[in-house]
């Protein structure tokens, strides 16, 4: 059973969410806000949104029905919000790796997933922060949105709905687990381009060439081909 719920301000949806899931079988259930006052990144980061311009949302999904490894659900999750962006942009929209999803040079949306266990029942914690109408970003040079990529103007409460309809139905029929991976990487921001890297605290150049079902990035150095987890290796751009 699929159902939204909203709150007019929350310190973060992931953190909420489990107060919507009031029965034994929740499943897509979805809480969002235009307010959030402290939301959370990937790895401990924080996701600062300004108030009634973007909007902050979270799904819960029951695990028992998901079969791919945490990796490929990762990949899956940042595909689908790529998928519904791209049709709104009508733009190319990328993923940056792990789950970053970029419009035009900038990002527009950060993607925190967790793992919870709520009234004996396992779910995926499903958190995005999605920059729409904001139109300033000053402490962050490389954060942009809708507006600022596209021109157009969106309704959030529209936007809000259409979006919680597309990830459940999408999340409802996952594909296999190369099909992903394929579809991740057909989509991986600066793929096969030459780009700037830091890795231990020094720059590099290489050049993204693949991400793996474990949850690596193969970069090309100089000296070859190597592997990083996330956090071991920053792309600037």
């Amino acid at each position: 059973m699929s159902q939204l719920f909203s709150l007019k301000e929350c310190s973060s949806t992931n953190d909420e969410i489990s107060k919507f899931l009031l029965y034994e079988n929740s499943d897509f259930i979805g809480l969002h806000t235009f307010n959030q006052t402290k939301g959370r990144g990937q790895y401990g980061n924080v996701w600062t949104q300004t108030a009634g311009k973007n909007l902050a949302y979270t799904l819960a999904v029951n695990t028992q029905n998901i079969l791919c490894s945490d990796f490929i659900f990762n990949y899956y999750t940042a595909i689908i919000v790529r998928d519904f962006l791209a049709n709104l942009a009508d733009n190319d929209v990328k993923i940056k790796w792990p789950n970053d999803i970029i419009l035009k040079g900038k990002k527009i949306v950060g993607i925190l997933i967790e793992k919870k266990k709520i009234s004996q029942n396992n779910y995926f914690i499903i958190g995005t922060g999605i920059n729409i109408l904001q139109d300033k970003f000053e402490e962050i040079s490389n954060a942009g949105s809708l507006l600022t990529q596209t021109g157009k103007v969106f309704d959030l409460e529209d936007f809000a709905l259409s979006y919680h309809k597309f990830l459940s139905e999408k999340l409802k029929n996952i594909p296999n687990d190369q099909e992903i991976l394929d579809r991740f990487n057909e989509n991986l921001f600066r793929k096969d381009t030459i780009s700037v890297f830091e890795i231990d605290k020094e720059r590099q150049n290489g050049i993204i060439r693949k991400a793996d079902d474990k949850g690596e990035l193969w970069i090309e150095l100089e000296d070859g081909m190597h592997s990083f987890y996330h956090k071991e290796v920053k792309l600037l751009y």
